[in-house]
């Protein structure tokens, strides 16, 4: 089957400088793609010295974006995502497309603790894959590693769900989980990489908290919806008990939080429906 390597880049001429020798030395028969995203470094130049695919925007569109048009662009039937900041060893992956070959669809290069970017996003990406974990009841080693291998007709099945922004490698782990599409993780090492980093904790502090209740809405949103509506139930009925006990009536506020109880369920069970109708089989 023909494969199709795509490397989301932006300003990493740096690291593709190394990079792309060492892919095309290790991968001399697959289409290479780096999409540039709004690049304002001399990243498009080092890609056409190495003789691979260049897709350039001209501006910025993130990461998600960067993913699906080189997924759109791609003519492999296997499709390889990597980082374009030289984290991700080329040599490794033929170890993630021999577990394709295992009756996967997707298989994933899982980092240790060792390949995270520092202690906060260690942090935050445990909580992530034990989230995602108790939501799938699968074991998920590493939800949002850049580094898989996928294949191409099923990928882009959800290319609509994908956001533009740095999520992308959650909503697609969700999206196959919820749609019976096999998963498999390979334990990788994960080198320092080449440049900064385009995340910033502080701004970023909002999205990876938005990225908790995607991760539950896009999978099984009662999980999500019904403990808080049983929060809401069991306060409301035990504030009820409290009033009713000392002042023998029944107050606003226990109407309030039985109320709140009713409408988050409500709402968990529309939702709930529109996930079942947003996952259907074959689609594009």
């Amino acid at each position: 089957m023909s494969i199709s390597i795509v490397l989301p880049a932006k300003n990493e001429a740096a690291a593709l400088r190394h990079l792309l020798p060492k892919l095309r030395q290790a991968r001399p028969d697959d289409e290479i793609i780096v999409v540039d995203d709004g690049s304002t470094d001399d990243t498009r130049e080092v890609c056409q010295a190495s003789a691979v695919k260049v897709i350039s925007s001209p501006y910025s569109m993130g990461n998600g974006a960067a993913i699906k048009r080189g997924a759109r662009a791609a003519s492999g039937d296997i499709l390889v995502f990597m980082d374009g900041d030289g984290q991700h060893d080329p040599a490794l992956i033929e170890r993630l497309l021999a577990r394709l070959d295992d009756g996967f669809d997707m298989v994933v290069g899982a980092r240790d603790w060792s390949g995270q970017a520092g202690v906060g996003r260690g942090i935050a990406n445990t909580v992530y894959n034990r989230l995602s974990s108790w939501m799938t009841e699968h074991t998920i080693h590493d939800l949002t590693s850049g580094f898989r291998v996928v294949r191409a007709d099923k990928f882009r099945e959800f290319l609509h769900l994908l956001p533009n922004g740095f999520s992308y490698p959650t909503t697609i782990t969700m999206a196959f989980f919820r749609s019976a599409y096999p998963v498999a993780y390979v334990p990788i090492p994960v080198a320092r990489r080449v440049g900064k980093s385009h995340i910033r904790p502080i701004r970023d502090g909002l999205r990876f908290l938005l990225i908790i209740f995607k991760i539950a809405t896009l999978y099984s949103p009662l999980k999500l919806f019904m403990p808080i509506s049983m929060l809401f139930l069991f306060t409301g009925l035990g504030y009820y008990g409290y009033t009713f006990y000392e002042y023998h009536r029944f107050t606003n506020m226990s109407a309030l939080l039985l109320s709140a109880a009713v409408i988050v369920f409500l709402i968990g069970l529309i939702s709930e429906q529109i996930t079942s109708l947003t996952y259907r089989p074959g689609q594009d």
